[in-house]
């Protein structure tokens, strides 16, 4: 077999060694147009995950790399005068020019053909002339700009600023530096990778790069392996304070936009892209050389275990993407964090760190109090109390805890009026320990409802069936209860419900004249007296919630019901005072809000729940989504439910674990606004990172609390929490405990003679003294 690998980096490298082991009498070529010592950037950082990997592929790459490896276990974060340190990472770096001399010379004793200073031939060329070509020609990749429309590349190039730079000061730890100055925040990331030099990347929001000066050197000419030298010089006196003297090293360093890439496929035939052809993720979560040689790994692997190429290729890349993809995931949460730096530089300096340490959502609360309990002791202000069992005042209402139960659809009502269904679920749902438990997409008229079997609150029927409900969650409980009122507008009839049927109007009325799918009704756009209507009906409903005994009432102003047809611009095309700009759009849902508060009591909690993203090409903005919260607040609001999308049916939503949580965060740093963020937060510790790290107030659980209807005692119970946030019913209290299960009762002897000291969670690197201990 004939394979050839387009070059010579760590990834190409390391995959052309392992598949020469597997496969001794493979012909494999690597063509790379660097010299041997040529190279590119300062240090590398690998996982204890992926080194286990190197060490099980090529143990003689493992030692090599491991007998120069900087180690060490701690994150400071320098900021505001203070460095704060959370201990119990585990770091090892080295440096890359090291790590290449390293593979280089593995891939010669196992007679690889390493080319340098050779260009290879195009992909298409070598693919006629080889079983297999490997594109490992990096961010830039010629093959996969030959074939874009094979691969299905995206290209994010983001906005703001960094440079790649060295420094001849040796950190002791993996290092966070948060500069404020007159221009706006300036931020390093650096991290020691041998015993005299550490990488120093220094970035900028764009706005803060053109304020300090660093666009008029960035016009300058700098050929090829020139660096800008001007700006470099400037960031040394900017930061002199952290480098102690010493200087910053240049290697081909410019100002740059990270680009995040994305490939719909990673294979063209026999062709296929590795490392940071086929993807990158932002360098503040990960190492793109780390990624490279875990891709390195799975390739050869899978070239190993199947019969043929196709098949190889096919497994490589069904292995590798969803491990690739949860990366890029984390990684744009930090980048998009690092971009927005200046909402939370006003937090304290332990909520400052503690939420930069857990920006990407893959480091939580809990996760850094098993690493280091000081360091979450401190951010806690030593309180033995779960940030999630915290009380908060909403409104007129004091929740006693930070747990919300999100508005469920739960489709069994009939002519509007909740049955015993209902009863049941809010009953448990409320005995479940959350502090706010919200009855779900309750329509305001008959012609509101999404289906059939929608509940309402227009009749005195529908009224006396939710008094009943109520009563009886009061009578059993002390959880606030609440109600959210929606007209279904243009989505009225499209529901699927469990009783969905006939009934429904089907002239549907919404903000404009456009049909949610096609196979949906027509809406008709919403005249003055239609607007004067609905206006009344939430009037008459809020009336009727407050009568029922609800304690909170939520307005639904998202999901695209009536109300969200009027926010975004992809559903509001009128062209009177009600459409437009922002303010236009805004309009009718300030006035409608503004009538439900005049009849809603002071001393209950008045919420509303918006999309504050479309998902979908032109629609609502993250500053439209600040103006429409801060918007909604000044009209009355006490607090805004940040969801996101169902707008549009052709919307391209891109979940993940708590994937909605950014825009609460958005809108709650940039307004003061309180928060409830929704949306994939399903266990105890990603509720007390959010609450801790100050990206929102509340949160709602949905599908969690559906799976376990009592979630919010058990995460009481999993945290060792006993307090008045978590009460157990009186007839559920023997259940209180986590009950006995296989070999529980078993307590293991003693089998020490001499028992060992605790490690210490702190680790530094200190080269410059052998002799000191490697803990302190």
């Amino acid at each position: 077999m004939r394979v050839a690998v387009i070059g010579g980096g760590p990834g190409g490298l390391y995959f052309a060694a392992l598949a020469k082991q597997l496969s001794p009498h493979w012909e494999i070529t690597v063509w790379e147009r660097g010299a041997p010592d040529d190279t590119f950037g300062f240090g590398v950082v690998f996982s204890d995950e992926t080194l286990d990997g190197i060490a099980q592929a090529d143990e003689e790459v493992h030692e090599a790399m491991s007998a120069e490896f900087a180690r060490w276990a701690d994150i400071d974060v320098r900021y505001r005068g203070t460095t704060l340190t959370s201990g119990g990472h585990g770091f090892a770096a080295l440096g890359r020019r090291r790590l290449l001399s390293i593979l280089q010379e593995r891939c010669a004793a196992l007679r690889v053909d390493v080319r340098h200073r050779a260009q290879a031939p195009s992909a298409a060329e070598l693919a006629a002339s080889h079983d297999l070509v490997v594109a490992c020609d990096g961010v830039r990749s010629a093959t996969r700009t030959a074939h874009a429309d094979v691969f299905g590349t995206e290209l994010d190039e983001r906005a703001g600023r960094y440079m790649w730079l060295g420094t001849d000061k040796v950190f002791e730890a993996f290092t966070f530096i948060v500069d404020e100055h007159e221009f706006g925040t300036l931020q390093v990331h650096a991290y020691p990778y041998d015993a005299t030099r550490s990488t120093f990347i220094v970035e900028l929001e764009e706005g803060a790069w053109r304020r300090a000066g660093f666009e008029r050197y960035a016009t300058r000419d700098h050929p090829p392996g020139t660096s800008d030298e001007d700006s470099i010089r400037r960031c040394e006196e900017l930061l002199a304070s952290h480098l102690d003297g010493h200087r910053l090293l240049p290697n081909n360093s410019k100002w740059l936009r990270f680009t995040t890439v994305r490939n719909r496929t990673w294979r063209h035939g026999n062709i296929v892209l590795l490392g940071d052809a086929a993807h990158t993720a932002h360098f503040s979560i990960g190492s793109g050389t780390k990624l490279a040689m875990e891709d390195a790994l799975v390739l050869a692997a899978s070239l190993n275990e199947h019969p043929d190429v196709p098949a190889a290729l096919a497994a490589y890349e069904a292995e590798r993407r969803p491990v690739v993809e949860s990366t890029q995931r984390a990684a744009q949460a930090s980048l998009e964090w690092f971009e927005h730096i200046d909402r939370y530089t006003g937090q304290d300096p332990h909520q400052f760190a503690f939420n930069l340490l857990t920006r990407s959502r893959r480091v939580t609360y809990d996760n850094l109090r098993v690493r280091d309990e000081g360091f979450t002791a401190a951010v806690n202000r030593t309180s033995a109390v779960p940030p999630m069992f915290r009380p908060f005042p909403l409104g007129g209402l004091l929740l006693r805890n930070r747990v919300v139960v999100p508005p469920t659809a739960l489709h069994t009502a009939r002519e509007g009026i909740p049955g015993d269904f209902d009863l049941v679920h809010l009953s448990t749902q409320a005995l479940g320990g959350a502090g706010l438990v919200l009855a779900g997409m309750t329509a305001v008229s008959a012609d509101g409802r999404a289906t059939p079997g929608c509940p309402g609150l227009w009749t005195d029927e529908q009224e006396a069936a939710w008094r009943r409900i109520t009563g009886f969650v009061h009578g059993q409980s002390d959880t606030c209860l609440g109600i959210q009122l929606t007209h279904a507008g243009r989505r009225a009839g499209t529901g699927t419900g469990a009783a969905s049927g006939g009934g429904v109007d089907p002239r549907p009325v919404a903000a404009s004249a456009l049909a949610w799918d096609e196979r949906s009704p027509v809406p008709r756009e919403a005249d003055r007296a239609d607007m004067d209507a609905v206006t009344a009906d939430f009037v008459s409903a809020a009336r009727r919630a407050d009568r029922a005994g609800f304690d909170a009432l939520e307005l639904q102003y998202g999901h695209g019901h009536l109300l969200s047809g009027f926010l975004s611009p992809l559903t509001n095309l009128r062209t009177d005072a009600y459409g437009g700009d922002l303010d236009g759009r805004l309009r009718f849902p300030l006035e409608v809000l503004h009538a439900v508060r005049e009849v809603w009591p002071a001393g209950k909690a008045l919420l509303v729940r918006i999309s504050a993203a479309d998902w979908a090409e032109g629609g609502t903005t993250e500053a439209d989504a600040v103006a429409m919260a801060r918007a909604l607040a000044e009209a009355g609001a006490d607090a805004v439910d940040v969801s996101t999308g169902e707008v549009v049916a052709h919307e391209t939503p891109r979940y993940g674990r708590s994937y909605q949580t950014p825009y609460a965060d958005l809108i709650r740093n940039a307004t003061g606004v309180p928060t409830i963020a929704v949306g994939a937060i399903s266990t105890y510790d990603d509720v007390n990172s959010i609450i801790l790290a100050g990206r929102a107030d509340l949160c709602g659980i949905g599908r969690a609390q559906l799976h376990d209807p009592l979630w919010t005692l058990h995460a009481a119970a999993a945290q060792g929490y006993q307090g008045p946030a978590a009460p157990w019913a009186r007839a559920w209290r023997a259940g209180s405990g986590r009950p006995p299960s296989a070999r529980t009762d078993r307590i293991p002897p003693r089998l020490e003679l001499l028992r060992q000291p605790a490690a210490s969670v702190h680790r530094r690197w200190l080269p410059r003294a052998a002799a000191a201990p490697a803990h302190r």
